[in-house]
């Protein structure tokens, strides 16, 4: 059920429910219709209270959240936020889009979410770690390595995952997987801070090599990217490897430009920084040295990068979900843009993807979040398979398992948009849209049946 006040589950309710519609998936196979009603409501919500103490000494009170939405495929699993906007109708909107993104990895995950609308910025080390003991104490009893397994998302970084497991772990009395992006040396997975980042890139690379035919690669792109916490950070030093030009980083506040592309020493002074919550207007003032000179960059208080970039090949939307608006998308097919990854979560508003998708026939190809930004949750996913079995693969061996996946995927979208697009789409280019979400959806409708979920 879908309720008016939900509007973030609303819109990614409605993306899924029109790619599965404008293809010819229900006309072949009717009964997946019978799923909606049932993939769309949680399997369990649980919403509680958080009273913890201050360093002052005062009690405050926060609402904490878990969506367990779908466990056709396997545990819930999806990160937690702890950030003030933080309600029910966005977690239900990262949960909904959890289920399918975690379906299209291949990996034995189902889908969920949670969090809690506390604010860890400008918050003591003791304050973070007593509300985390807080928060656990009331979502413990509902999570397991082979139940729910949580990770972290905005505001839940390594600091806030080591305190949560901690206190699992002394309540519990139980040493188990219960949360992935856990510390290196207490069962986390190497690569697992790159891999949303690093997973984007890998997806975009297989979209410049399907629509050019193998003809061109990175290299010599010019690359837009918003956002400056992990995922954009990763994202823009993989670029960089490869051979391509990153000319935009963003956050709340605004974004900077480099039409001569921004730097490997740049991009570190910004993960530096960014630990101690300074924002990007901050960093360049306190850093001056090195992002002035050839390596100058220009700061826009208030702006997202996209009309601000000039010519761009690549877009990577990596902040926060809604930051790409119809007329930032028109912006960007002006300046040349020919391919736009989402690293975060529904990036780009209807608006935005409809004129994306309109021009297909001029070779601008789309990928939703949920196909390109599950490399974080796969590399989750691998954690879990190391914690299980008590190992640690190298950063090569999960580095090569996480490329895997995103090439996978990739084709999975691709060959699924051109098997149920015929007589339904006239451009060259199949929709990834319509490929994602079909080939998710699928896979986790063809379990439930197997369950009797759906009959």
């Amino acid at each position: 059920m879908v309720l008016p006040h939900e509007p973030e589950f609303k819109q990614a309710y409605d993306e899924l429910v029109s790619a599965l519609e404008d293809s010819t998936l229900f006309s072949e196979h009717p009964e997946y219709k019978k799923v909606i009603p049932v993939v769309s409501v949680p399997e369990r919500i649980i919403q509680f209270r958080v009273s913890w103490e201050n360093d002052k000494g005062d009690i405050e009170v926060n609402n904490g959240f878990r969506v367990q939405f779908n466990s056709a495929l396997g545990p819930y699993k999806g990160g937690l936020r702890f950030h003030p906007s933080v309600n029910l109708s966005i977690l239900k909107f990262l949960g909904f889009e959890q289920i399918f993104k975690n379906a299209l990895t291949g990996l034995s995950i189902g889908g969920g979410k949670g969090g809690c609308d506390f604010n860890p910025k400008n918050r003591s080390d003791a304050e973070i770690r007593r509300f985390c003991v807080a928060f656990m104490r009331q979502l413990a009893r509902y999570i397991g390595q082979d139940t729910d397994v949580p990770a972290g998302d905005i505001g839940v970084g390594g600091r806030e995952v080591g305190f949560l497991f901690g206190a699992y772990k002394q309540m519990q009395n139980n040493w188990s997987g219960i949360l992935t992006g856990k510390g290196l040396s207490w069962g986390g997975s190497l690569i697992r801070p790159e891999a949303t980042g690093y997973g984007v890139v890998y997806y975009v690379e297989k979209m410049i090599e399907k629509a050019t035919k193998g003809q061109e690669s990175f290299k010599g792109k010019r690359v837009a990217i918003s956002g400056s916490g992990n995922v954009a950070q990763y994202a823009a030093l993989k670029v960089i490897e490869l051979g391509g030009t990153v000319v935009s980083l963003s956050d709340s506040k605004g974004s900077i430009i480099s039409q001569n592309g921004i730097t490997p020493l740049q991009v570190e002074e910004i993960t530096a920084a960014k630990v101690k919550f300074r924002t990007l207007e901050q960093i360049i003032q306190e850093s001056a040295s090195a992002f002035s000179g050839s390596n100058q960059v220009k700061y826009i208080a208030g702006a997202r990068p996209w009309t601000h970039v000039g010519q761009v090949d690549v877009a990577l939307p990596s902040a926060t979900q809604n930051e790409v608006s119809g007329e930032e998308a028109k912006a960007l097919v002006e300046a040349g843009c020919k391919y736009i990854a989402e690293g975060s979560n529904m990036g780009s508003t209807k608006e935005a993807i409809d004129v994306f998708e309109a021009n297909r026939s001029a070779n601008v190809w789309y990928a939703p979040g949920k196909a390109a930004n599950c490399g974080g949750v796969a590399v989750s996913g691998l954690e879990m398979a190391q914690n299980s079995q008590r190992v640690t693969w190298t950063a090569e061996e999960v580095d090569t398992k996480l490329k895997d996946i995103m090439y996978t995927c990739f084709e999975n979208c691709y060959t699924t948009a051109t098997k149920y697009s015929a007589g339904k789409d006239a451009s060259g280019l199949p929709s990834l849209l319509k490929g994602a979400n079909i080939a998710g959806f699928i896979k986790v409708a063809d379990a439930m049946f197997d369950h009797g979920d759906v009959f």
